[in-house]
């Protein structure tokens, strides 16, 4: 019932729906992260130029069964990856800075994933972080199944990375 200023009173108020995309999980607060991190004797040029190699991530990523992009390693270019494990996903390259990061995204109506590169001068080298996102309508689905997977996979991946590019770097000296 409404009273005389038009507020319902009783306790059955209809609720505005969520906008779509917060139902989805595919913004706001219903994410899970997985972050690792490595020191690697290595400028972050020699580690970025090996992120650049689109088409041979699966040199450092045994996770990764394929992958290529479009127009290389910039903003906006598409792509695929082929997991070892499962389908082929679309990619795109949603966020960029030469030599600091770059953000790829994988993202269909049910599910988002993505996955950051950052790279920051340390002493001793360079601190490499990767990180995956989980989010979206099948996030309690990538978070049971997918997540532990990444969870195991990220410091092989990264001792991976840092084997390549420590012998790119000394082969450049």
């Amino acid at each position: 019932m409404f009273n005389s200023t038009n507020h319902c009173t009783g306790s059955r108020a209809i609720q505005p729906l969520k906008p779509l995309t917060s139902m989805l999980g595919i913004i706001g607060t219903n994410i899970s992260t997985v972050e690792k991190q490595i020191v690697i004797s290595a400028s972050p040029e020699t580690i970025f130029s090996i992120y650049e190699d689109a088409n041979n991530w699966k040199q450092w990523d045994p996770d990764t069964k394929a992958s290529s992009l479009d127009n290389g390693l910039t903003l906006g270019s598409k792509g695929s990856l082929t997991p070892a494990k499962g389908r082929t996903v679309p990619i795109e390259i949603i966020s960029i800075e030469k030599n600091r990061h770059f953000t790829a995204t994988s993202k269909t109506l049910l599910f988002r994933m993505d996955f950051d590169h950052e790279l920051e001068i340390v002493a001793g080298g360079t601190k490499v972080v990767h990180r995956v996102t989980f989010a979206g309508l099948l996030k309690p689905f990538l978070t049971r199944v997918v997540r532990p997977q990444v969870e195991k996979g990220l410091p092989v991946t990264l001792q991976h990375l840092k084997s390549l590019a420590e012998t790119k770097q000394s082969d450049n000296t």
